[in-house]
């Protein structure tokens, strides 16, 4: 009696399925999804704390709904300015330590509308971090926030010594 081998059967992620496999598309994506986050590892989502443009940290939030701030400097201070439609100031809170600003924020919206033949009820609920280095010079004591019509204003005074024009040195001749 003769065995019969049969040749190992090999696929490439990019080839179907052959016959007598089952095709399943949603385990194969996240067998994929799952290898793309172990590739990066833990440390990749752990917020370096080094400055990204010399203020704003490399990964602000792991959220996508972070909201995009504007920093700016004049003489006397810097600013940060971050559009917040639709929160309340009680939904804002803006922390300062270890070198650092946060501003955080969570908006709640509930909507319910009933009527004879129907019933619809609609929740949305998200909330967001961002993270800034607080740059050398800034007198952390005397930082304000200020929010009015959506838009969050956070200014950052200098200290009288970060104020001072910078010092000219006289080039001489060795």
């Amino acid at each position: 009696m003769a065995t019969e081998t049969k040749p190992a059967i090999t696929k490439k992620p990019s080839e179907p399925a052959r016959v007598g496999e089952t095709w399943r598309p949603f385990e194969a994506l996240r067998k994929e999804i799952d290898r793309v986050f172990e590739d990066f590892g833990d440390d990749f989502w752990r917020p370096p704390f080094r400055s990204l443009a010399g203020f704003e940290r490399a990964w602000p939030s792991r959220l996508a709904a972070t909201p995009l701030a504007d920093v700016s400097e004049t003489d006397k201070a810097y600013e940060i300015t971050a559009e917040l439609p639709g929160l309340d100031e009680k939904n804002i809170e803006v922390n300062v330590a270890h070198g650092g600003l946060t501003i955080k924020g969570e908006k709640k919206e509930e909507k319910e509308e009933k009527k004879k033949d129907y019933y619809v009820c609609e929740r949305r609920y998200g909330s967001f971090e961002r993270n800034f280095d607080l740059p050398e010079g800034v007198d952390a004591d005397k930082i304000e926030a200020t929010f009015k019509n959506g838009v969050l204003k956070v200014t950052l005074p200098k200290t009288a010594e970060a104020q001072k024009p910078a010092k000219k040195v006289e080039v001489k001749a060795a």
